[in-house]
């Protein structure tokens, strides 16, 4: 069992729609409440649809479309990602552009909570350049930035020419304090935080002091703001990302920017999330969660994927109780993703919070599963190859009395009495989706 991190010790609860989700039942909408979030986030986000063409406008249609659409479906995250900031205020702290956003932040973040939804931001570590530069005093202390300033580090991974904050400088803790106050004063639920090391980006930077005093500063300012952490976060560090965060990325961007015709591409984006997930499992848990990044489902062909190679991409990031928060542009929603979006059973999969493992990855051919504790289990069988192909499940091999009663997630319908095990000819990059509950023979 992993540690539950100290920032969730304040009193919280899963999101109670699980019996009525898992009875296929409808799910009703009801305002988010305030406090901690334990299950996985769910929302929007704006990199991979809008990249930098970020202003109030944009963001306000994409949370009106999740209104509309998915809200009810328990999506609530609408997280404007890089793009939204210009410069530092009289403190030294990241302030929005303003011609992209006239009116301020925190009047987005009005609008967005009007809908009953949760507002994101997105920051990197360290001390920019403009604020190295201007070296304004810190709020409410006597230092100025360059007093707190280790200019012989970098201040992140991107090598933007940020410098590294010396936490044993007095003023350092104070500043990083200042920004957490004025995202807190904006309304915001959630923050981004990109390019952390140790793990990938441009540069070595080592960010672990920068989380530590991240995380305290959000305790410190009395309002809850989901903390997750980007991209490629070092494996050797994941219980510090574990205390400290609410998610990290475990990969690069899913996107595959000028490298394919979409959004994104499955044998080499998508695929490689099946191959450096299984090790992260034993991190994740109610408030901390391993991050696949953003969900390319919405948009139909755009996504770059087929239809077959969406429902798998949702199969696994689901499984692995993964942040459902998508890429795609919210305001062209396709049809045929908007069902695979929508399906109350896989959410309910995610939300569970049990992430799956792989019973083998010898072959393209493969079985994951994850124990529900209530005498059911999740179980997804992958067809990862370029041709069709048959998968087998053998409940034997999953620690799985058989027989049992199956029913598939995706369809909707019940497979009945399944003894020992259970094959499906899936097409490539196809999957299936069970619950598969036990019982006496």
């Amino acid at each position: 069992m992993t540690q539950r991190p100290f920032l969730f010790t304040i009193v919280g609860t899963f999101v109670a729609v699980l019996g009525l989700v898992l009875s296929g039942s409808s799910l009703g909408y009801a305002a988010p409440a305030p406090g901690p979030r334990l299950n996985p986030p769910m929302g929007w986000s704006s990199w991979s649809s809008l990249r930098g063409n970020v202003n109030a406008t944009a963001i306000k249609a994409q949370a009106l479309a999740m209104h509309n659409n998915l809200q009810k479906y328990g999506y609530e995250y609408v997280n404007i990602d890089s793009g939204w900031f210009s410069g530092v205020d009289e403190y030294g702290r990241t302030t929005w552009d303003a011609n992209k956003f006239p009116d301020g932040i925190a009047s987005v973040a009005e609008y967005v909570h009007s809908l009953g939804l949760r507002f994101g931001i997105y920051l990197v570590p360290g001390i920019s350049a403009k604020a190295l530069a201007e070296n304004p005093i810190i709020k409410g202390t006597r230092y100025h930035v360059r007093d707190i300033a280790d200019i012989t580090l970098p201040g992140n991974t991107i090598n933007d020419s940020s410098v590294a904050i010396d936490y044993t400088k007095p003023g350092a803790v104070a500043y990083v304090q200042s920004q957490a106050d004025l995202l807190a004063s904006w309304g915001v639920d959630y923050i981004k935080m990109d390019f952390v090391g140790p793990g990938g980006g441009r540069i070595p930077a080592d960010n672990r002091d920068d989380i530590r005093h991240w995380h305290q500063a959000i305790v410190n300012t009395g309002r809850f703001m989901h903390l997750e952490l980007s991209n490629s976060l070092s494996f050797d560090d994941a219980s510090v990302w574990q205390r400290y965060s609410n998610g990290w990325r475990i990969d690069g961007d899913i996107e595959c920017y000028k490298h394919c015709p979409g959004l994104t591409n499955f044998k080499v984006r998508v695929s490689l999330r099946f191959t450096d997930v299984p090790k992260w499992v034993p991190f994740a848990g109610p408030g901390h969660w391993n991050d696949l990044d953003s969900i390319m489902v919405g948009n139909g062909p755009a996504n770059g994927l087929t239809p077959d190679e969406r429902q798998t991409m949702l199969t696994l990031w689901s499984i692995e109780s993964a942040p459902l928060l998508l890429g795609t542009d919210l305001t062209k929603l396709d049809a045929f993703d908007l069902t695979l979006l929508t399906n109350p059973e896989v959410i309910a999969v995610d939300q569970s919070g049990h992430p799956a493992l792989p019973v083998s990855q010898a072959t393209k051919q493969q079985v994951w599963f994850a124990n529900n504790h209530d005498g059911s289990y999740i179980v997804a069988l992958f067809n990862l190859a370029d041709t069709p192909a048959t998968v087998k499940a053998t409940w034997s091999q999953m620690g799985i009395s058989g027989p049992v009663t199956a029913r598939n997630l995706w369809t909707r319908t019940d497979l009945g009495r399944q003894s020992r095990s259970y094959s499906a000819r899936l097409a490539p990059h196809a999957s299936q989706l069970l619950r598969v509950t036990t019982h006496q023979s």
